[in-house]
């Protein structure tokens, strides 16, 4: 795998860059700010481009930066990094495109392991989410929930849906939560159900659909609050 870095903190950029060497990926261009890393991937086009969120030139750099290069490569994985759990910034992120995209904490990609698993996915078309993002979206403010869809999840279909957010495979959740995939299988049919998602529309996209159903009616405050 190939990956180009953007990061303008010298020391992480260069700590993650030895990480992925250490993982075995190569990296196939380094940057501080947005408009150098796009010069480089538009010249040179990597399986993924890792930005941080807060970069150069602007406030938001990351995410602008990953718009650019979105519009201009739709096939290129986009992993966000931040030192917060900033649920506007993975908003927009998701917006970008449901495919191929991730937002995680930059203490929790720390490993070698965490960081293979994360790439692969995101290389793979999967959309990563930081657990603990998707935790705080659906516990915020669940008692005034007044959405039937909302309301109507088990707490085990919300588990489940905790993990398709993460971008686990039906396998991946069954063995997670202990079940088996017909159950979980199950699960996910009825969590599509209570959230209206149409049975048109592909797998992948109604997984995706599920979590953004909760992240775009509260950001646009004509849904639910979670």
């Amino acid at each position: 795998m190939r990956v180009a870095v953007a990061d303008d903190a010298a020391l992480f950029r260069d700590g993650l860059c030895l990480l992925l060497s250490a993982a075995g990926v190569e990296v196939a261009a380094v940057a501080d700010n947005g408009d150098e890393i796009v010069r480089q991937v538009e010249a040179d086009p990597p399986d993924v481009v890792i930005l941080d969120i807060r970069m150069p030139p602007k406030p938001d750099g990351g995410l602008a930066t990953a718009e650019q290069l979105r519009a201009k490569l739709p096939d290129l994985g986009i992993l966000m990094l931040s030192h917060y759990t900033e649920t506007p910034y993975l908003m927009r992120l998701l917006e970008i495109g449901s495919r191929g995209v991730g937002y995680r904490l930059k203490e929790q990609v720390a490993d070698v392991a965490t960081l293979q698993d994360t790439l692969q996915r995101i290389a793979a078309g999967d959309t990563v989410i930081e657990p603990e993002v998707v935790e705080r979206l659906l516990e915020q403010r669940r008692k005034r929930s007044t959405s039937p869809g909302v309301s109507q999840l088990t707490e085990r279909e919300k588990d489940v849906l905790r993990h398709m957010a993460e971008g686990r495979s039906n396998s991946g959740i069954a063995e997670l939560l202990v079940l088996n995939q017909k159950t979980v299988e199950k699960h996910i049919a009825s969590i599509f159900s209570k959230l209206g998602l149409p049975a048109t529309e592909t797998g992948h996209h109604r997984r995706v659909s599920a979590v953004l159903a909760y992240l775009r009616a509260r950001r646009h405050g004509d849904g639910p609050e979670l």
